[in-house]
């Protein structure tokens, strides 16, 4: 007997629904729909990504109390804060030597070959400024792979060789089922003279 109520008391409901519906228009029901799919978009998307934004700020507020307190304690332990001249001068050092860069030729090569990426025909120039403390040996790389194999070389090189900078990529792909690009990567490495 109590199941018979709700449903008497929907099929009441059903018709009044339907004449509400249709008194709408056009314009009413693409809005009422517009209003339905943004309140399921908003639930099962919007809310659980409130969740993950809550975690993340949570361990970004961590980690910064922890980097402080390193900082603090690594002052504290030092005792001494560089001057300008200190400071710029460990800015330079972290470069590498100008010699150094056949290694850092070799290293690129190592990372090609780890990633299944072709080099080939590799143009190098070294930028030798008079006035700069910074030499730039200007590198035009033609690579040729698979996409997640070129980005996966990029992102090792650049991790593995924090002197280094990308400035210029060109990609191209010989037709449109082709898998292998052909990319042209322009590179930096700067280098302490």
């Amino acid at each position: 007997m109590k199941t018979q109520i709700p449903q008497i008391q929907l099929n009441q409901l059903l018709p009044q629904l339907r004449w509400q519906v249709g008194r709408l228009g056009v314009i009413g029901k693409i809005g009422l729909g517009l209003l339905v799919v943004s309140s399921i978009y908003f639930f099962s998307v919007v809310v659980p990504q409130e969740s993950d934004l809550r975690k993340l700020k949570e361990r970004a507020e961590t980690l910064q109390t922890q980097a402080l307190s390193k900082q603090t304690s690594g002052d504290a332990e030092s005792g001494v804060k560089m001057s300008g001249d200190q400071a710029l001068q460990a800015f330079y050092d972290f470069f590498p030597r100008v010699d150094s860069s056949p290694f850092w030729i070799r290293e690129l090569v190592r990372i090609a070959q780890k990633h299944g990426v072709e080099l080939s025909s590799s143009e190098y120039r070294l930028v030798n400024d008079n006035d700069a403390r910074l030499a730039r040996y200007e590198m035009i790389l033609p690579v040729k792979g698979k996409y997640s194999q070129v980005r996966a070389f990029m992102a090792a090189a650049l991790e593995a060789v924090p002197a280094m900078a990308i400035s210029a990529i060109a990609i191209k792909r010989e037709n449109v089922t082709s898998e292998k690009l052909e990319v042209r990567l322009e590179v930096n490495l700067y280098l302490n003279k």
